[in-house]
């Protein structure tokens, strides 16, 4: 670390009584000899060596910093997002073209050029009244903003900005619209309106949550106890393939309560058209492919021009999987429940889609609450 000492006639053994000032001696970072006195007392000198010792100590660390901000700092914003991409290996594939999608028409066309030092919270808000002025959609808006701020974190992480450049930036409001939910006994109508394979999706989303290609998906495997269903993967819309699940890596999965009715409904299919390793839906015309998206669309299109079933105005096929979530809020069961059968990233998501569907207020509190306060 160096040492101490002093130059005068005395020993060793008389310096702290000695009026003459101790001296120290230490070598640079650089490994220069370097000398400091006028401390009047070892403690100080002792002090002055361990200081130069830290800063000695922390300055690779300084350095290396310092190399981080210069070389992506002076960076563009579409390499460094280049970069940054390579690292999102937990996306699945439809979350990759989304991603690919926002940068391509708004982020990219607005920002791809910019050095990313340059950024703060006036160029993030500069960023969202432009999508304003051009008349993009809310959704559109909230997900690009979503993009990049995890891009500008990251970058923050990395110590290019020495404050937070998404602090205090009011983000687009984007409050989904109120979810069209069937009731019972329009649901009983919608499941027998097409042929047996529809009746299997509309019970597995309006009873397990299920999402279209989850649904899609379904295997007599996935049954792993008598009222639980597992949710391992997905049919994925680009590739009609089988993939991970939405916002999950392959691997991933999710149990799901699986009420008797829809057991049966698995086990009966099953039964009558037998599976193909274990997987009960197939393309009718290609019984080695998955079973295609617009297998369901289309029978849903038609059963809706049919007009002969009593349909709520708005309501789209994925209204049979919020019957499952409006089911399960009205019946008392935790969002936070509902949430993770669902597969949604944040429980955020599901109360802004499902908050209308909560049952309970301050006053029904209030006397809940004094029940047990009475005496």
């Amino acid at each position: 670390m160096g040492s101490f000492f002093k130059e005068c006639e005395h020993p060793r053994s008389r310096w702290p009584k000695c009026p003459h000032p101790y001296k120290i001696r230490y070598r640079s970072a650089t490994g220069k000899q370097l000398e400091e006195s006028g401390f009047t007392d070892r403690d100080k000198a002792i002090g002055r060596l361990t200081e130069i010792y830290n800063e000695k100590k922390a300055a690779p660390q300084a350095r290396s910093k310092a190399e981080r901000i210069q070389k992506y700092g002076t960076m563009r914003f579409d390499e460094y997002v280049e970069e940054w991409k390579a690292g999102q290996r937990h996306l699945a594939v439809s979350s990759v073209r989304h991603l690919d999608s926002l940068l391509e028409h708004h982020l990219y066309p607005a920002l791809a050029s910019r050095r990313m030092n340059s950024f703060d919270h006036k160029v993030v808000d500069g960023f969202i009244r432009t999508m304003e002025r051009n008349g993009v959609g809310l959704a559109t808006q909230s997900n690009a903003f979503d993009k990049l701020r995890s891009v500008l974190l990251d970058a923050h992480r990395l110590g290019i900005f020495p404050d937070n450049p998404v602090a205090g930036v009011k983000p687009p409001q984007y409050d989904p619209a109120r979810a069209v939910i069937p009731s019972p006994e329009q649901l009983r109508a919608i499941r027998t309106a097409g042929d047996d394979a529809f009746m299997l999706i509309v019970d597995l989303m309006s009873g397990c949550g299920l999402r279209n290609g989850e649904a899609a998906a379904v295997n007599l495997n996935n049954i792993v106890a008598d009222n639980v269903y597992r949710v391992p993967e997905q049919v994925i819309l680009s590739t009609r393939q089988y993939g991970p699940l939405k916002h999950r890596k392959a691997g991933d999965y999710r149990d799901v309560p699986l009420p008797p009715r829809v057991r049966e409904t698995i086990e009966w299919y099953a039964e009558t058209y037998g599976t193909v390793d274990g997987y009960l839906l197939r393309q009718p015309t290609d019984p080695s492919k998955p079973y295609p998206h617009w297998g369901m669309e289309n029978q849903w299109r038609r059963i809706r021009a049919a007009g002969e079933v009593d349909i709520p105005e708005g309501m789209v096929l994925y209204g049979n999987r919020h019957f499952f979530a409006s089911n399960c809020l009205s019946n008392g069961i935790p969002i936070t429940d509902v949430a993770e059968w669902m597969g949604h990233r944040s429980l955020d998501v599901t109360f802004k889609i499902y908050r209308h569907l909560m049952p309970g207020s301050i006053s029904t509190a209030a006397r809940v609450l004094n029940l047990n306060l009475v005496v």
